[in-house]
This record gives C-alpha cells, sequence and structure tokens, in this order.
C-alpha cells in the first residue's frame, strides 16, 4: 500500500518548489507528489504538499487565500521584480515621504488589476512567460483581477538613496507580491522590487505547523480526512453509504447545501468529496481506502 496524505513543508531560500517536490518523491518512495503553489527559489514558508490519493485535495487547497511577510526596496528596479534580475533602474527614492507611501499601498489594496511579473510561470501560447523573456522575446501578459485584503506596512527603513519596506500583505490566489512591489515603486515614481519573501500562511494551514525538507517522511504526513476537515463541512456515512458513494450513487445527506463537504467513512476515513444539495450528495472526488499513512 502506497503513502497517502499531505505534508506542510517549510522551504528555504534557494531551493525550487521542484526540489521540494522531488525530495519528497524520494523519501515517500513515491513519484505521485504534487503542491498546491510554487514559490520562487528567492522565496522561502509554507508549501503544501500532497502524496498518493490526496493530491486530489490539492486543487482545493490552490484557491486559498494566502499570508506573506516581504521586504519591498524602493529606488531600484529589476527586470524579475526580485532581488534575482538584473537591475534595469535607479533612483533616488529618500524624497518619497510616508504619507505617499502609504497612500500608494492604499491604492494597490482590495479588488485590483494586476499584470503579473514578465518572469512568471504563467502560460502565452504554450511556454512559459519566464522562457520567453530569457530568451529575449517580448512578453505581454494581461491584467488580471486579484483581491488584495491586507497591506499594511511593518517597519521602514533608509539607507542613502533606498528605502526599504517591511510589509504584510493577505491576499487572493494567483497574486504577484513581486508585482506589489513593481507596482508600488512605479507608482511612487522611484521604482521598486522585492528583496525578501515568506509566505506565512495559505487558507488555515500555518508555516508554523511545517517541517523543513530534510524532515520529510511517510509519519509527518497529515491524514487527508484531517486536512478534508478543515477546509469543508462534513457528512458522516455509515458503510452502506460509503459503499453507494464509491460507485457513484447519490446519497441522503442531513446536513445544509454546501458546494463541496468531506464524506467520512467508518473508522473516520475520507470517503470522498461531495456537493450537497436539497438533501442529498453526489460524489465530486472518491478516495480509496487502500492507503496509508506510513
Amino acid at each position: 500500500m502506497s503513502a497517502a496524505g499531505i505534508l506542510l513543508v517549510d522551504k528555504p531560500r534557494g531551493l525550487t518548489s521542484h526540489d521540494v517536490v522531488a525530495r519528497a518523491r524520494r523519501a515517500l518512495g513515491t513519484r505521485k507528489v504534487g503542491h498546491a503553489g510554487t514559490l520562487d527559489p528567492m522565496a522561502t514558508g509554507l508549501l503544501v504538499l500532497g502524496a498518493g490519493s490526496s493530491t486530489r485535495l490539492l486543487t482545493y487547497l490552490v484557491g486559498l487565500g494566502k499570508r506573506y511577510t516581504a521586504t519591498i526596496r524602493l529606488g531600484v528596479a529589476t527586470d524579475t521584480d526580485d532581488a534575482d534580475g538584473a537591475v534595469t533602474a535607479a533612483t533616488d527614492a529618500s524624497p518619497v515621504t510616508r504619507a505617499e507611501i502609504d497612500r500608494g499601498v492604499a491604492g494597490l489594496t482590495g479588488e485590483i488589476q494586476q499584470i503579473p511579473s514578465t518572469y512568471s510561470a504563467i502560460k502565452v501560447a504554450g511556454r512559459r512567460a519566464y522562457d520567453l523573456a530569457r530568451s529575449g522575446e517580448q512578453v505581454e501578459l494581461r491584467p488580471r483581477a486579484v483581491t488584495i485584503s491586507r497591506f499594511e506596512v511593518l517597519a521602514e527603513r533608509r539607507a542613502g538613496a533606498v528605502v526599504d519596506l517591511d510589509v504584510v500583505v493577505e491576499c487572493s490566489s494567483g497574486t504577484y507580491i513581486r508585482a506589489l512591489a513593481r507596482d508600488l515603486g512605479a507608482g511612487l515614481g522611484v521604482g521598486g522590487h522585492l528583496t525578501a519573501l515568506r509566505r506565512e500562511s495559505i487558507g488555515p494551514f500555518e508555516v508554523a505547523d511545517a517541517i523543513l525538507p530534510d524532515a520529510i517522511a511517510a509519519e509527518r504526513l497529515v491524514a487527508p480526512e484531517h486536512v478534508a476537515a478543515r477546509l469543508f463541512p462534513v457528512l458522516e456515512l455509515d458503510a452502506g453509504l460509503t459503499a453507494a458513494l464509491a460507485h457513484g450513487k447519490r446519497i441522503p445527506a442531513g446536513i445544509p447545501d454546501a458546494p463541496v463537504a468531506a464524506a467520512i467513512g467508518p473508522g473516520g476515513r475520507l470517503a470522498g468529496l461531495v456537493a450537497v444539495r436539497d438533501g442529498s450528495a453526489r460524489v465530486l472526488v472518491n478516495f480509496p481506502t487502500g492507503e496509508v499513512l506510513s
């Protein structure tokens, strides 16, 4: 039987998300490992991995809101909008006042239209934007709607011509924090880029509960039923209803309507994710019962 479950990993700086996935595949002895949203090599913090059938949960994790802490440097722009890129412009940011910074931050809070960073993984005509940019091709990405529910300056440091801002950002899925840094600097007329980024949370999951990549092991997997129960209403099933659900049948549901609910069978195992409407449930995703956590 293969391992299944969710891992919360604290990714260190310098590793790619794929590097962490590769380590998990080796440690867990399975190729079936995925993640719920990448982090750039420069970034640190929470990376959620799924193993075995629990990769089916990742679809429902990707769209959760996220919280980041970051450092934005005003006065220097780069081609990647972060510290890993080449400097494209430098402007004295020392005349920028805190009041101007606060107005710029306020203008980037709420529902906004954001153009993703050119060096991003978004596909353009079947190719990644960063591949096109690195080959010298012109990349034009369309604005996308994102929601910034919190964008707050926690600390400000001034040194010569640059201003460093430590910030916290709570945002919808699909937000590029690098683009926030770029747009804040551009709006202030001095340019800006990201020098540090840490993902603190994804939905209800916190980096404080995560492990380092070297600690990845089957016994650290979180059971899929525990994860699903934190995300969705719970529908408890007996053996008969569990079997019916496994065969794709609609089953009675004594809980309020829900677009997604966790169907928990005998022994507390996750039988599937279901949609509940008008007192009945239909299966969205079935989960096998032959996998183990260790």
